[in-house]
């Protein structure tokens, strides 16, 4: 069994691990790249293996860096089945078309104002591309294993969002995990992960491996900037992903405004994305600790924005009000309308919900910066920032290493991806000297033979 890393190695977007295994060829996930000039441009690259040649795609999960290359894929002449839990399929109906949506905007804006040096501007993939790709997906529950070639197939819960799963293969030869993205253990709306079972090789995730998240209750924290917006009657702007943060937040502002009614304010959900995929959470309870009434009392407090007219009267709103709104990382969608119209005014603030890769406008925000540029022009950001930890998705280091540590027996090997270079190098080390096996750092395009 060979290994090869075609994403995700020294960044934290782009996820691609190929497998093989005599003549049957996987890939786990199919994601685009995220931040960064010089990552980005990867997305525009072709897969370095021939699509068609491959068997299946497996998917841990649907958050973009792990899904969003998937349409280009099938284009490239990939015709096999995509394989993922049921969750997973549903919140691809929704991102995938709405990602090729967005690319044929971008596309059409470049074109309209002549900032692209390509003549002309031509989207990844488009909105019917992401279509025809969906007809390829197909379900499997966590309790359901398949058979790939000589591999079999286990989903196993992993928390993060919803129908997140780790993904373990079986061969005559060994067992490879792949960690997807690890939920924590504590998180508002998503039970925690089950313990990593153990297996000869396993392929994990570093996002956060050189740091802990704060100890804080999430309402606390979340309540604390609410007070700071509700005192300043100013407008408090959330950029969230559409997949379980936004959901997170609507949860816990309802529970914030049960326990204190002086600090109820209007809140709008300013994301049709979020609006669907909030739907889902009706429709599985079971992967998910909310109970109904839960769900449909924060469905109940907040105004779910869905036409372009009513997104565009919130720029004219005065507070104090809380605008939830994609993206997280604020690299598209009605986010940069609402920070172009709120981010000047000193009085307002802008909460910063997660993880921000390098080259995005949040980590631009996050590290400080006077100003970011949103469509052509330098909007300044006047408004308080503040970083809500508490509400990541992710584990953090040492849930990472627990996690790891909970297996019957160390793997013979550890490969680190989906981390920036620090936090792959900071998790090797402990690993290392707790875990006591080797550990590695795989480069772009590194193949590893397993034996």
């Amino acid at each position: 069994m060979e290994v090869t890393f075609l994403g995700a190695t020294g960044t934290v977007t782009g996820s691609k691990t190929l497998v093989t295994a005599g003549e049957t060829r996987i890939l786990i996930d199919c994601g685009l790249y995220q931040g960064v000039k010089q990552v980005r441009l990867r997305n525009r690259q072709p897969l370095p293996v021939d699509a068609a040649s491959l068997e299946a795609v497996i998917l841990t999960h649907a958050h973009t860096d792990h899904s969003g290359w998937l349409p280009r894929l099938c284009l490239e002449g990939f015709r096999g089945p995509i394989y993922c839990t049921p969750p997973t399929r549903e919140l691809a109906e929704i991102m995938l078309p709405d990602s090729g949506r967005l690319q044929e905007e971008d596309a059409r804006y470049l074109n309209k104002k002549g900032l692209s040096r390509h003549k002309p501007a031509l989207p990844l993939y488009t909105e019917k591309d992401a279509q025809r790709a969906l007809k390829q997906f197909e379900v499997h529950p966590f309790t359901e294993p398949l058979g790939v070639g000589p591999f079999r197939v286990h989903f196993r819960e992993v928390g993060h969002i919803l129908g997140a799963a780790a993904v373990m293969l079986e061969t005559p030869g060994g067992t490879l995990c792949i960690s997807g993205d690890v939920g924590r253990r504590e998180m508002v709306i998503m039970s925690a992960p089950l313990p990593f079972p153990g297996a000869d090789w396993l392929v994990l995730e570093s996002t956060y491996g050189d740091r802990l998240h704060s100890d804080r209750n999430p309402l606390d924290e979340l309540e604390a900037v609410v007070r700071t917006a509700v005192a300043s009657s100013s407008v408090l702007l959330l950029p969230a992903f559409a997949v379980g943060r936004s959901q997170a937040l609507l949860y816990g502002l309802d529970r914030i405004f049960a326990r204190n009614e002086r600090l109820r304010v209007p809140v709008h959900l300013d994301s049709p994305m979020a609006t669907d995929v909030t739907e889902l959470y009706h429709r599985y309870p079971a992967y998910h600790r909310l109970e109904r009434d839960d769900v449909a009392r924060f469905c109940r407090m907040a105004d779910f924005v869905n036409s372009v007219e009513a997104s565009k009267e919130l720029n004219r709103a005065r507070g104090p009000r809380i605008i939830i709104s994609s993206s997280g990382m604020i690299e598209g969608g009605r986010i940069l309308h609402h920070l172009k119209a709120h981010a000047g005014d000193p009085r307002n603030v802008i909460g910063l919900t997660g993880f921000q890769a390098p080259g995005t406008r949040g980590a631009d925000i996050e590290a400080g910066a006077k100003a970011v540029k949103i469509h052509g022009d330098y909007v300044p950001i006047r408004a308080k920032v503040v970083k809500l930890e508490a509400f990541s998705a992710h584990a953090d280091q040492a849930e990472l290493l627990a996690w790891v540590s909970a297996a019957p027996r160390p793997p013979r090997a550890i490969f680190l991806v989906h981390g920036e270079p620090v936090a792959c190098d900071v998790l090797r080390r402990l690993l290392a000297e707790r875990v006591g096996c080797p550990v590695h750092v795989p480069e772009y395009r590194e193949t590893v033979a397993l034996a």
